[in-house]
């Protein structure tokens, strides 16, 4: 008993002092050289994960729709831009909540028998997330986020003339939830490589006056994140 108890004491101590060097500066050892005494300082990266951060983020956006009621309905992408505020707090490893305010262009085009119409809107997107860090410097990011549209542009071109409609008071729903599924990886301390895909999961109503279909927005994005420390 007495040499079981010993030989715990011991693992806890090794193990204390393994863990004390893994989470701070080493002390300086002692270097052999020829000529006098050389000391170095060897440094460990901080992880700074327990630190709560605020950033900036921007991107490049890839919308089109998803159509659940009308199979003809048939669209392609258009390209768009994202920019807004970044939070992280961290709750328990690894484990952090991580709400964004972002401005986000999305948007759809549809070729016709008649000519090509463009569908492009403005939002407030706020993504409410929770990040896991799976290894240091990778991060998976999934939740919903609150979508408010703040304006729209209609475009109709049939080869001859182009005609546009303005939407800021319009019959469009102005605010649904979409789900949030991403990625991140870690540049550095402070920049971020983010990749995401987003996707309404409310119906936005079409103009009842057209025969658009109600339809779902979905998006891809790439972009960078700039974390403030």
């Amino acid at each position: 008993m007495k040499k079981l108890l010993f030989l715990s004491v011991a693992l806890l101590a090794f193990a204390a002092s393994v863990s004390a060097q893994g989470y701070g500066p080493r002390r300086p050892r002692r270097v052999v050289r020829r000529g006098p005494v050389v000391y170095e300082r060897v440094r460990r990266p901080v992880d700074d994960f327990y630190r709560p951060k605020v950033g900036i983020a921007g991107g490049l956006n890839i919308s089109n729709t998803v159509d659940a009621y009308n199979a003809d309905f048939s669209t392609s992408s258009v390209a768009g831009a994202n920019v807004g505020l970044t939070f992280e707090i961290p709750l328990a490893y690894p484990l952090s909540f991580a709400p964004e305010v972002l401005f986000s262009q999305k948007g759809y085009r549809a070729e016709t028998p008649y000519g090509t119409f463009r569908n492009r809107t403005n939002h407030i997107d706020i993504p409410l997330l929770a990040k896991f860090r799976v290894v240091r410097g990778f991060n998976i990011v999934v939740g919903p986020q609150l979508t408010f549209q703040t304006s729209a542009r209609q475009t109709f071109d049939d080869g001859f003339s182009t005609v546009y409609r303005d939407n800021y008071d319009n019959v469009y729903e102005k605010s649904y939830i979409a789900g949030v599924l991403g990625v991140g990886f870690d540049i550095n301390r402070n920049v971020e490589l983010r990749a995401r895909y987003a996707i309404d999961l409310q119906q936005n109503h079409g103009d009842f006056n057209s025969s658009l279909p109600d339809f779902r927005n979905q998006v891809f994005q790439i972009g960078l994140g700039f974390k403030f420390q």
